[in-house]
């Protein structure tokens, strides 16, 4: 997953138009607009217009890409003059780009005008007064929420820079700014107990712990601190002492109390008032959110009983192929029994932390040596292999991807969790390598930062049926990198695939079919080896944020139809090379708009 991308809590604004970008210099692409035609102009300055305004209603992203104009500011997306901006601005760019002609546009905006459209329409249509009263009064949960993510964000080791004595400074501004918010989350979450829009006792439970695991590591042992512990070289001892001294006196009166006042609001007061149920169809207002979720999520407007019955026929097909690994290896008892003796026997657990980390970095190795006989398009951006930090692994994945800078000041991190080490058993390690790295998430958001000639929303935006098809995508090409010989690392591949299956399953099964979390957990262990801390996580993963699930296996099938329909066509003239360029050089597409892009290549390839 991409956790990445956009750490905000607002369920509702997941949009790529709100993953902001700075003003960047302007592109050879852009240099070419007086011999383009005048709406091709239009559309590029309609694009730096709203990209422009949307910074500055959401400074933060911007720190991500880069972008230090407004690093001091921090924001709030939660009150109600925000999401009224938000839809005020999706009104705008949509009434803007009436005006401009699409039939004038050259192909490669057409494309842009296309995605613009699909994603301001989308957007528009979450900022419905219902479904806003549902995100605001929602503020964080224990998956996306900001008390949890903006720890790592201000460590010293994440997005937000410690190389001047201004960033300090800055630093220290987000946090007096981050107090206010805490204080305005507990407002927000009594505005949802007098509407009856709470979150589930279970997510509930959750972000108390989260809150407690950083109260318990002391002001000099807070994530918080991390930028104190290491200065720049040229930084004067006076600004050392004073950053120091300021630091701890903010986390210490300042956030930390903020902390203890929210939790001790969500153990007292929220917590007794909070859901038994677990789904969004036992929450008023829950149904509407949860088909609007769909289609964002998925980019296609299904009904939710279509998404289930999708699941439970692939959820069939790959147990089928797992049945064939048991009996290859020679297994002798069922398939559920080989599940077991692929979670519990210790031949398949990593024998350290030390262990895991090294062994992805040989696996690194290994695909780096056969990703150009399937890829011309390289990212710059260079790629980190690190473990979950502590304060965080327990409701973390088992693995994720973070990012990095298109200047490539700050690399992209592929994480690897080792809390309950015996859970985290080795077939899959490579197949998890390719989600999320190599050639998955790194390649696909990496590329597409560094493509200056794609408008900002393009480079940083997205939507998660194509990032997170992509990377399920990218799992379907190890035979090409070299991967899965081994019989017991291709059933962990298997595995993996049949993880998204079920989150088709499952997901619907919980928010529109009423399934407990321990009847979806149960559903995933017995269709699985998945050991139970993941089939955890992840079901509370799909509790606290429903719907994106289910865009891994929507954007993959469509990615393999299109490559089947290209093969097909193409014949001998197929090169996998070309194919993965035309996929990856436009940014993250809806399907509608990749499905038209490849048809026209591949016409166009004949």
């Amino acid at each position: 997953m991409t956790p990445k991308s956009l750490f905000l809590s607002v369920a509702l604004a997941s949009s790529a138009i709100s993953v902001i970008c700075p003003t960047f210099p302007v592109t050879a692409a852009e240099k070419a607009l007086p011999r383009a035609s005048v709406e091709d102009g239009l559309l590029a300055q309609l694009f730096r217009d709203s990209d422009e305004a949307n910074l500055k209603r959401n400074p933060i992203n911007a720190i991500y890409r880069g972008d230090m104009r407004y690093a001091d500011q921090l924001g709030d997306y939660t009150t109600n003059a925000y999401f009224a901006a938000e839809r005020d601005a999706a009104r705008a760019d949509l009434a803007a780009l009436k005006r401009i002609r699409r039939e004038r546009l050259n192909p490669t905006n057409q494309i842009a005008f296309d995605v613009f459209k699909w994603q301001r329409t989308i957007d528009l249509r979450g900022y419905a007064p219902e479904l806003v009263a549902i995100a605001r009064e929602q503020p964080i949960n224990h998956f996306t929420g900001f008390h949890n993510a903006y720890p790592g964000f201000a460590s010293g080791e994440g997005a937000a820079p410690f190389k001047t004595a201004a960033d300090y400074e800055n630093n220290l501004k987000r946090h007096r700014e981050f107090v206010v918010m805490v204080d305005r989350w507990i407002m927000c979450f009594r505005d949802g107990m007098k509407s009856g829009a709470v979150e589930p006792k279970l997510v509930v439970s959750n972000m108390i712990e989260q809150l407690d695991l950083q109260l318990s590591q002391g002001v000099e042992g807070s994530t918080f601190y991390g930028p104190v512990k290491a200065f720049p070289a040229e930084m004067s001892d006076a600004d050392k002492l004073r950053f120091r001294t300021e630091t701890a006196a903010i986390i210490r009166d300042g956030i930390f109390p903020a902390y203890k006042r929210l939790r001790d609001f969500l153990k007292n007061e929220y917590l007794p008032v909070a859901r038994d149920s677990v789904g969004l169809g036992g929450m008023k207002g829950g149904a509407k959110l949860y088909t609007y979720l769909i289609e964002t999520n998925t980019t296609v407007p299904m009904k939710a009983e279509d998404v289930h019955q999708l699941g439970l026929s692939e959820v069939a097909r790959i147990t089928a192929e797992m049945d064939k690994i048991r009996q290859k290896v020679g297994f002798q008892g069922s398939l559920a029994q080989f599940f077991v003796y692929l979670r519990d026997d210790p031949r398949f657990q990593p024998p350290s932390a030390a262990w895991l980390r090294d062994e992805y970095f040989r696996i690194g190795k290994r695909v780096d040596n056969r990703v150009r006989e399937q890829f011309s398009l390289i990212p710059r951006t260079p790629l980190e292999i690190k473990a979950v930090e502590p304060y965080r692994e327990k409701t973390d994945a088992g693995g994720s991807y973070q990012q990095g800078t298109p200047d490539g000041s700050r690399p992209g991190t592929f994480y690897f969790n080792t809390y309950d080490l015996k859970s985290r058993t080795t077939p899959g390690m490579e197949t998890l390598y390719l989600h999320e790295a190599v050639p998955g998430h790194h390649f696909q958001i990496s590329l597409a930062q560094e493509n200056e000639s794609l408008p900002a929303f393009m480079r940083f935006g997205g939507n998660t049926a194509f990032v997170e098809g992509w990377a399920l995508y990218a799992e379907t090409l190890w035979p090409d990198l070299g991967m899965e010989t081994d019989p017991y690392q291709r059933f962990g591949g298997l595995s993996d695939e049949m993880l998204r299956a079920m989150r088709l399953v499952v997901d619907t099964g919980i928010h529109a079919k009423g399934w407990t979390r321990d009847q979806a957990i149960d559903y995933m262990l017995s269709h699985s080896n998945i050991g139970k801390t993941d089939a955890t996580a992840e079901v509370e993963r799909y509790i606290a944020i429903p719907g994106q699930a289910l865009a891994y296996k929507v954007g993959a099938l469509t990615i393999m139809k299109l490559k089947d329909q290209a093969k097909a066509a193409l014949g001998a003239k197929f090169d996998p090379r070309a194919f993965h360029a035309q996929v990856l050089d436009s940014g993250a597409l809806p399907m509608t708009v990749l499905e038209a892009k490849i048809g026209t290549w591949i016409k166009a390839s004949q």
